[in-house]
């Protein structure tokens, strides 16, 4: 029997041609588009993140549901996979046991009706959320497209098209399981849904992301729009929408990759700075202000540390680490902003930041140097009596090993918040030498408390010298030394030691 005759033969070779028309190669001219705007096609996105040999797919012959409309044989290639690539892929394979890898991995395709959500679109969206909701899978999700599919024909039986179930059905997963979505491109309605949901969002520099599209804006009458007017990334990286921002797509899969890598578990090589002169970093003038990220990439292993929002909230660094291999959250005062006075932006980054931390198991590392609350008017209008205390119901909690240090200033509501309620929430509270403690600021409490004796100090030099002279009096009730004489705090260190306490308590609470 010919070979071309063994009916076997012929189901293997038609299974071959159907394949390669969701390949790359079969689908020529789409992929020369997006490399002629320095784009990835969805199938090079997938092959940077794993090895494709192992992907396991799901719902690659799907095609739009536009067969009374257009020739089925081109919907094969024109619409392929239904514009979504769904699957599971292990990503850092060889970084850690294939049993922590696996990943759930949904990759928009723009070059099929850019990127657009159709029906069966949406049930493979349902598909791959339930396998990870089951599965207990994290979920790696580029979200590039148009939003919703007006020209899907074949199902007659929707009308409104609310019945779908696919943005429920991801916010559920919120908690369940680590959710990071990429994005790169135009990323409108039902697509912006999906990225602005996730765990962590990272963006090229070349996104525009919004709740809708220019053609839904005009409809509405709210005027004519370019797609990169809406939700440029400055926009977004400023408003704490984006989380990181990146150059390209192929930085976009490092840094989802690296992410991940926090919710997967030790690692077994790392390496440390120096540590001998990490006091040096902090002024000799209590009042100077400094750059509390030099200390961060001190304390933690080389390159371990990257930050999530760092335009927005600036007045709290939050960010994940690692010591000696073991992942953290870490959030940091920084007095660079604000003098470290926790804003609003700050404290809502700050809460949603411990939430992802207690979710998912994560060990926080505190770095306190704040005198407080951010206050007054202008503040006030911003809702701060709400949206601060939010980092209080985050701190209060937290069941995950909790550290905190205090670096320098420890003062008020803002301190208290910066160690989860107060300074014994934490499973261990340990402060600098230069750390001072108080229930405000010094010199507002000097002024506060002394305003009537003050007053009545008619010579300006006299009265200075007077503030002078209770304000020491406060600094030295307030020094770390004394406060853990009272068993306030739990310890006094030595900087130097601080990444080896960091680390030896991080192993000692494994072990418990």
């Amino acid at each position: 029997m010919e070979e071309q005759d063994n009916p076997k033969q012929k189901m293997l070779l038609a299974l071959q041609a159907r394949v390669h028309q969701t390949s790359d190669e079969g689908r020529q001219s789409q992929w020369e588009k997006r490399k002629q705007k320095g784009f990835n096609s969805a199938r090079e996105n997938l092959a940077l993140l794993c090895e494709t040999q192992t992907f396991q797919e799901y719902g690659q012959f799907a095609v739009a549901a536009q067969r009374k409309r257009k020739d089925y044989e081109s919907l094969k290639s024109d619409t392929a996979a239904d514009g979504v690539i769904t699957g599971v892929g292990h990503i850092n394979e060889g970084h850690f046991p294939s049993s922590q890898t696996a990943t759930a991995l949904v990759i928009n395709d723009y070059s099929v009706l850019a990127g657009t959500q159709g029906y069966f679109h949406h049930l493979k969206l349902d598909r791959i959320i339930e396998v990870a909701k089951q599965r207990l899978l994290p979920v790696i999700m580029f979200t590039e497209g148009g939003g919703g599919r007006p020209g899907d024909t074949d199902i007659t039986t929707v009308n409104s098209g609310l019945q779908c179930q696919s943005f429920s059905r991801w916010a559920s997963l919120s908690g369940v399981v680590p959710r990071i979505a990429v994005n790169n491109g135009y990323c409108f309605a039902g697509n912006a849904a999906l990225f602005g949901s996730a765990d962590i969002t990272i963006a090229t520099t070349s996104s525009c992301i919004g709740m809708a599209g220019p053609a839904m804006i005009e409809g509405g009458g709210l005027g004519q729009f370019t797609p990169q007017e809406i939700g440029p990334i400055d926009t977004h990286a400023k408003n704490g929408v984006v989380d990181i921002v990146a150059n390209d797509e192929n930085h976009a899969i490092e840094i989802a990759k690296f992410c991940l890598s926090f919710f997967q578990g030790d690692v077994e090589h790392w390496q440390e700075a120096p540590q001998q002169d990490i006091f040096s970093l902090l002024p000799d003038d209590r009042r100077f202000a400094y750059d509390v990220r030099k200390i961060i990439h001190t304390l933690a292993d080389t390159n371990s540390f990257i930050e999530l929002k760092a335009q927005y909230g600036g007045a709290i660094i939050t960010g994940f680490c690692r010591f000696k291999g073991k992942a953290v959250g870490l959030i940091a005062s920084n007095c660079k902003v604000l003098g470290g006075a926790i804003d609003v932006d700050a404290a809502e980054k700050c809460a949603d930041f411990l939430s992802l931390c207690q979710n998912f198991g994560i060990p926080v590392v505190s770095l306190c140097d704040t005198p407080g609350f951010m206050v007054g008017p202008a503040h006030e209008k911003l809702g701060a009596v709400k949206r601060l205390n939010r980092m209080f119901a985050a701190g209060a909690k937290l069941t995950v090993p909790f550290i905190a240090v205090v670096l320098r200033k420890c003062y008020g509501l803002g301190a208290q918040a910066m160690l989860g309620g107060s300074t014994s929430n934490p499973d261990y509270t340990v402060s600098w030498p230069s750390g001072e403690f108080g229930a405000m600021g010094l010199e507002g409490a000097v002024k506060l408390g002394f305003k009537s004796e003050l007053a009545q100090i008619e010579d300006e030099n006299e009265r200075q010298q007077r503030f002078e002279k209770l304000l020491q009096h406060a600094y030295e009730r307030g020094q770390a030394s004394e406060v853990a004489s009272v068993l306030e705090i739990d310890a006094v260190i030595e900087p130097v030691q601080t990444r080896d306490i960091i680390s030896n308590f991080l192993i000692t609470s494994n072990t418990l």
